[in-house]
Order: structure tokens, then sequence, then C-alpha cells
């Protein structure tokens, strides 16, 4: 089954220049090793559709359940030089809860939000 990446964890952002810092913690630690195998850095860089122009490089917070990608020519040039507002950080990782993931149909009972899920999404 497929679901949004906002059932199975929140986000996080900052920016500093053409620079956006965006991290992903899992909900509950056993979402965390299926957040690593799919959202790599080639993925999330992807997913974007050419927003980000530079090098996306991850890292992995064990510890904290996360992955923080940092995300460089994110920002059209920086926050105070582009034109275009919505390339700031927070947008960015609003965006990435829309990433696809796949997950085991038993999981289904731990999604949050899982009432929001369409008939197509439920297993």
């Amino acid at each position: 089954m497929k679901v949004q990446l906002q059932h199975l964890a929140h986000a996080r952002s900052g920016d500093k220049g053409d620079i956006a810092n965006i991290a992903v913690f899992a909900y509950e630690p056993e979402f965390y090793p299926l957040l690593k195998a799919q959202l790599t850095a080639e993925r999330f860089k992807a997913f974007y559709q050419g927003a980000i122009t530079g090098q996306v490089l991850r890292y992995e917070v064990d510890n904290l359940d996360a992955l923080n990608f940092v995300c460089h020519g994110a920002l059209g040039g920086g926050v105070s030089r582009s034109l275009c507002l919505d390339n700031y950080g927070k947008a960015l990782s609003a965006a990435v809860l829309g990433f696809e993931v796949a997950l085991p149909e038993a999981w289904f009972d731990k999604l949050r939000g899982r009432h929001l899920l369409t008939r197509q999404e439920r297993p």
C-alpha cells in the first residue's frame, strides 16, 4: 500500500541564503527504517522536479528517528534575492509531506490521519 509521507512523519525546516535544511521525523520508531530505505537524497531531489538545482545531502539522525536533508540551490538564489516567495524552506518542507511511501498494509492502524485516506489508498 502507498500513502503520503504525512501519515508517517512530520517535517521541520530552515533556510539560509540559497540552502534549505529540511528534517523529516518519523512518528513511530518502526517507520524510520522504511523512511531511510525509501526517502533517499536522489528521490528527495527528484520529488521537487527541478525546484532544487544543487546537491542534496542526506544525514541520518538515528537516535531521533530523523533524516536531515541539506538542499543547495533550493531557494532561487536566496530568500532575500528571489522574487519567488514560495521557495522558502517552510514551503519545501510542507511539500515533501506529499512524497509517496510504500508500506505494509498491517501498519494501517498506526498511521496518523488515516481517516483522511481515500478509498483507493486504504487496504
